[in-house]
């Protein structure tokens, strides 16, 4: 009796129970998983994507920059031709042309003719007070000397005691002589060019923010003034500005703080434009998305569990077999059961629960496939998509063209009619390209407005017909803003141009730099470093 005893306490713990157990460990255990790797998949992603936004703002704020700096040279020169016979000018004369030459461009908060013998013949504005006085500061000495044209490096005048740059312009006289500069000053702590600018960039709404250094890594223009002037030569971003590199990273600013910095170095005047955002707007931003992803799951699994323990309670024996395939979801592929009627009804109803919980986890791990694969506004491929096909085409020897497009002018279109009317473009031009292709073609947006398409058996003449088909069928397309859309085009192939990923699309961008150069709206064809420029 002893033996049948102690087998009765062992049976204590019912099999129903155990089951019930089991299968709520593995729903929680595939629910951990899925949340696990969809928060670091869309923190990768949203990384890369902040990472490449503030590296196309800090592009696009260089090249405003450059175009801002070319246009005050131009200023300055034109202003230099015209000061020519300043000798035979009175001071009233010159004063005169400096406040027109300050007021009709507002470049300069201040102008200053200076004779070869280093005397302020005249500035502008009046209150400045320095006419017929001698320049004083190494600056002006030096732009004196140096009889070119001159940027100087942050520096405080010891005329006006402010922190200013400073920019000149030689005059010679009709025979050839050096008759002295003209020279222009931008008071960097007050209302300038820059503040006008850059000073409402809605980057700052996006957590995100941006600043210049010069040359020497002084802060030219920072949203809290009281940085301008500092010198963060130290910063590892700024580090490599003053080293004629550009680009985007993960960085640790001089306050110890993690940021997703895009910098650009100005070719014309070797300044520098980063654009940074906080890790922690990321986190935020993954939180609130796994929270939200909490919420909406956890009632429905929690009704299908309910279901299940109920279940459980009634049944054995078929318990186990359903155990062990919930027990499978996370580690391989499940196939779903066929929804055959069985005998006993409860066992019926429970296999049907299951099969509705294993297509929701499976929608749902789809879901976010799709989603780590591809674009939200366009739903085109993205660049995660480009590498892993490159790759595999490379892999397997598939030769094949790759085209790069980037819009004209899609910076004026957001100007001009706003952001959203700017999604509506992309995504209108995504269509147009997926209408404008084969089935077997991979469509990608490669970033901002810039896309590629991905043609496999395909040389670089018959690439250049599908380019010219897709900037065709957009420029005679209606556009969502009424004005006509153009876009320009860099085509590369594989193998004959080259056999690395980076390469080939370097090649092709800069054949589409070509057609932008030439005038956009065109299609160039990459060709060898070593040979022509694209035609």
């Amino acid at each position: 009796m002893l033996p049948r005893k102690k087998l009765k306490q062992r049976q204590n713990i019912s099999l129903t129970t155990l089951l019930t157990g089991l299968v709520s460990l593995s729903v929680l255990l595939t629910l951990t998983v899925l949340l696990f790797a969809s928060y670091h998949s869309k923190k990768k992603s949203l990384i890369d994507t902040t990472l490449t936004l503030n590296y196309t703002s800090a592009v696009k704020m260089g090249q405003t920059i450059d175009s801002l700096f070319h246009s005050m040279q131009s200023s300055l020169r034109y202003s230099a031709a015209f000061l020519s016979d300043m000798n035979d000018k009175s001071s009233d004369e010159l004063f005169f042309t400096l406040e027109l030459i300050r007021r009709s461009s507002n470049y300069f908060n201040s102008i200053a003719v200076i004779d070869e013998k280093g005397l302020i013949r005249s500035a502008s504005p009046m209150s400045l007070g320095t006419d017929r006085r001698y320049i004083g500061t190494p600056e002006a000495k030096a732009a004196l000397a140096l009889r070119k044209p001159y940027v100087s490096k942050p520096y405080v005048s010891t005329v006006s005691n402010r922190l200013m740059v400073f920019m000149s312009e030689p005059i010679y006289d009709n025979n050839g002589v050096y008759r002295g500069y003209i020279g222009g000053s931008i008071y960097l702590q007050e209302n300038n060019v820059l503040t006008m600018i850059f000073a409402n960039n809605p980057t700052d709404k996006l957590g995100s923010y941006f600043y210049i250094v010069s040359s020497n890594g002084d802060v030219l223009f920072h949203r809290d003034k009281s940085r301008i002037g500092e010198n963060i030569s130290d910063n590892h971003i700024v580090r490599k500005l003053l080293e004629n590199q550009s680009g985007h990273e993960l960085a640790v600013n001089l306050r110890g703080e993690e940021l997703l910095a895009g910098f650009v170095k100005v070719p014309s005047n070797g300044w520098g434009v980063v654009v940074a955002s906080p890790i922690g707007v990321v986190s935020e931003q993954m939180n609130a998305q796994i929270l939200g992803v909490i919420l909406y799951t956890l009632v429905p699994f929690a009704f299908v569990m309910l279901i299940v323990i109920i279940l459980a309670r009634r049944l054995a024996k078929p318990f186990v077999s359903l155990a062990n395939l919930v027990g499978k979801i996370g580690k391989e592929q499940v196939e779903i059961p066929v929804g055959k009627p069985h005998w006993n009804r409860e066992v019926h109803l429970l296999t049907n629960a299951i099969r509705i919980a294993i297509r929701e986890v499976t929608k749902q791990t789809n879901q976010l496939t799709q989603e780590a694969m591809s674009d939200p506004l366009t739903g085109l491929a993205n660049r995660r998509t480009l590498e892993i096909i490159m790759h595999q085409w490379m892999q397997e020897n598939t030769p094949f063209s790759l085209l790069i497009m980037d819009l004209d002018r899609f910076k004026m279109i957001n100007d001009t009619y706003g952001h959203p009317s700017g999604d509506e473009v992309l995504k209108h031009f995504a269509s147009i390209m997926a209408l404008s292709t084969r089935p077997d073609d991979v469509c990608i947006r490669f970033g901002g407005e810039e896309f590629i398409v991905l043609i496999p058996y395909s040389s670089s003449a018959k690439a250049f017909i599908v380019a010219e088909r897709i900037r065709s069928a957009l420029e005679n397309s209606r556009s969502p803003v009424g004005a006509p859309i153009t876009v320009s085009v860099g085509v590369s192939h594989y193998p004959s141009l080259s056999i690395s990923a980076d390469e080939l699309i370097n090649l092709a961008d800069q054949a589409l730099y070509e057609a932008k150069e030439s005038g956009r709206n065109q299609t160039r064809i990459a060709r060898k470093p070593s040979e022509s420029k694209p035609l």
